[in-house]
């Protein structure tokens, strides 16, 4: 038996569990001890702040459900998301489009549309469409691509938030053509501010920040043999497209919707074409997931 200071007990607990059998799960868990312990003793945490702490994750713990994932909103506004998503891009065999971030809003189960369908149900605002093809890293366009799409109305709400649970809204699928063609229409969405009615929020408003994310329309691009594109396209004239709360922006992913005489509908237009790197053997997943699924798998 030896006694325990604050720099010993880490050595113990690293002791502890260096028989894991796991060597991934060893590795994690080793870096997190040592990064924790280290980072209680550079703040000196006292044991007042530790149960606020505690009690912050078991708030963010409690409002998640199948429809609202806090806690990918936590490691959003963290920049814990665009970190892992930068990790996860440097592992692709080649370049393809800037990737973003999937979202606390994500679902599974988007209807399926047909070429020049609209994503809304309804919307009293301007139509725009949106077209473009789906590519190989050579340029040449890939048939029977998925290319799913989901976003805010003109009032910044997701269908989650405007419609009932059960209702998919501003929300569509679409399938592009033998030459990787695809478009759709849709309305120019409104930047809002992430959910700030929970401990995330609370989180966000202490530190002074204003929990915006610019206008966007989120893409989830995929076809066999070919690595998923997880992305979205940022509205270059929004007020927070260079402070975006969440960290998702990218410049190469900023575009305007303006006139376009080869555009396949007669209305403002954003052109953009997709790039997919080939598949990896394995390992890949995409960061994040529809919080359906981890409230299911947490059962």
């Amino acid at each position: 038996m030896h006694d325990l200071d604050e720099f010993t007990v880490t050595e113990a607990a690293l002791t502890q569990m260096a028989n894991t059998p796991d060597a991934r799960l060893k590795q994690i868990m080793d870096a997190a001890v040592r990064h924790l312990h280290a980072f209680a003793r550079e703040v000196n945490l006292t044991p007042a702040e530790w149960l606020k702490g505690i009690t912050f994750l078991t708030e963010v713990g409690h409002m998640c459900t199948p429809i609202r994932a806090e806690f990918i909103l936590l490691s959003d506004v963290m920049g814990l998301s665009a970190l892992v998503n930068a990790l996860h891009d440097k592992t692709a065999p080649e370049k393809g489009t800037d990737t973003s971030l999937l979202g606390p809003f994500y679902r599974e189960g988007a209807p399926q549309l047909k070429p020049g369908d609209s994503i809304l149900s309804e919307t009293a605002a301007p139509e725009i469409v949106l077209y473009g093809r789906v590519l190989d890293a050579g340029g040449q366009g890939i048939p029977d691509a998925t290319v799913q799409v989901w976003q805010t109305n003109e009032h910044g709400q997701y269908d989650l938030q405007a419609r009932s649970s059960e209702q998919m809204d501003m929300r569509g699928c679409f399938t592009t053509d033998a030459d990787g063609n695809y478009h759709f229409r849709t309305v120019r969405p409104l930047g809002y501010m992430v959910p700030m009615d929970g401990p995330v929020g609370k989180l966000v408003r202490a530190q002074g920040r204003h929990g915006y994310r610019p206008s966007h329309i989120h893409f989830l691009v995929g076809a066999a043999g070919y690595r998923e594109l997880v992305t979205a396209l940022y509205f270059a004239d929004d007020d927070h497209i260079d402070s975006d709360t969440v960290f998702g922006v990218s410049r190469s992913l900023v575009v305007s919707a303006k006139a376009d005489p080869q555009a396949p509908l007669d209305l403002p237009a954003v052109r953009y074409d997709f790039r997919l790197s080939r598949a990896a053997e394995a390992g890949e997943s995409r960061v994040g997931a529809d919080p359906s699924k981890i409230v299911k798998a947490a059962e």
